[in-house]
């Protein structure tokens, strides 16, 4: 699809579309290891995390790339690094100028160890190319930190009216523990703004960290999103097949590592989900898998047809995909591939579609109606 792109840094060089998508794509400009991009609400400026530790932006309206200080150290390597970026909307202003931000790293623990950390700050943007984070500190901790360097998750979700953050945490590849609720490995959680437990949370009168808990049973989250009737969407990966997309319950247990579509890498098998195993059942499943990197629900009006759909970037797969949702079931509509792995997407102002590529010299697309 993307055989005609120049290799331009900004620009805009709009590409082929040769498989019918709807779209066409402009190559805006190239970032080394995007891992997430989001839009400051009410503004052109696109913020980009890169996963060795910086975070950049452009504004969109301009082409002016610029550079934010005060960002975290990051235990950086395999799956690990700087991660995440959210905004409150409550706070959308069509000036940067100052508001709060949120991130998500890999932070470094004692005797080799690691686990997902989420801080939050105040964001001041008083130059055009120049931003700064200022009074960041930690607000949560994936508890508790594990060896290894991959399935942090550490996506970070706003809810509709504004007062909750729900933070994914992964089972950092220990798979037992996500079916354990004294730590958050595996799990969603539900958080105040300034990261304590919330009020209503199905396991708060266990107190400590399990009082943390929305849903677990989880893998490995890469992408949350809701939907107009104000319900939280969630897609992970799988083992070797059984990615999966899941309507995010109150309380729920997903079911991993006891129950998944997929197998272990090894061969050994893993039991498939029954109506009567007690567990919460995916809405939608991917084998082979489609190696979900990011996932929003689109909600612009420039593409009509994906109105309430979900969007998905495929890392492995390398693909937009499309899925329509029905109720507490889904399923997949489209798939367009691209030559990339594709980590992130965002939703800009105009409803134009922007989707960051994976790895070094990562390209950021813009997907816009023809």
């Amino acid at each position: 699809m993307l055989a005609s792109c120049a290799n331009a840094e900004t620009g805009e060089t709009v590409a082929s579309t040769a498989d019918g998508a709807p779209f066409v794509i402009s190559e805006v400009t190239t970032f080394e290891e995007p891992w997430a991009i989001e839009f400051a609400p009410g503004t052109p400026v696109l913020f980009v995390t890169e996963k060795a530790g910086t975070v950049k932006f452009i504004d969109t309206a301009t082409g002016t790339i610029g550079t934010v200080s005060g960002v975290p150290e990051v235990a950086y390597g395999g799956q690990g690094g700087l991660g995440d970026i959210a905004f409150l909307p409550a706070e959308a202003s069509d000036v940067l100028g100052q508001r709060t931000i949120y991130l998500s790293w890999a932070e470094a623990g004692a005797d080799d160890t690691r686990g997902a950390a989420v801080g939050k700050g105040t964001l001041v943007c008083g130059e055009p190319e120049a931003c700064a984070i200022q009074g960041l500190s930690v607000i949560w901790r994936q508890t508790p930190k594990v060896t290894g360097r991959g399935h942090y998750s550490h996506r970070i979700s706003v809810s509709p009216d504004g007062q909750h953050l729900y933070i994914a945490s992964g089972e950092r590849q220990k798979m037992q523990p996500a079916q354990d609720t004294s730590n958050t490995l595996g799990t969603i959680v539900r958080l105040n703004l300034d990261g304590t437990p919330a009020a209503g949370n199905p396991l708060a009168d266990q107190g400590g960290v399990t009082a943390e808990i929305w849903s677990y049973g989880h893998r490995n989250i890469l992408g949350m999103d809701w939907d107009a009737q104000g319900r939280l969407w969630e897609v992970e990966h799988g083992p070797a097949g059984g990615d999966e997309l899941n309507l995010v319950q109150r309380g729920a247990n997903y079911g991993w590592p006891i129950r998944s579509y997929g197998e272990h890498y090894n061969g050994g098998a893993i039991p498939d989900h029954s109506a009567d195993d007690g567990f919460a059942q995916p809405a939608l499943t991917w084998t082979p898998v489609i190696a979900p990197g990011d996932m929003l629900i689109y909600d612009g009006t420039m593409f009509g047809n994906w109105q309430g759909r979900a969007l998905l970037v495929g890392l492995g797969s390398q693909a937009l995909v499309e899925v329509a949702i029905e109720g507490d079931s889904a399923s997949e509509v489209s798939r367009h591939e691209f030559d990339r792995r594709l980590r992130s997407l965002a939703q800009g102002p105009d409803g134009a579609l922007w989707i960051a590529e994976d790895g070094k010299g990562a390209r950021v697309l813009k997907l816009s109606a023809q």
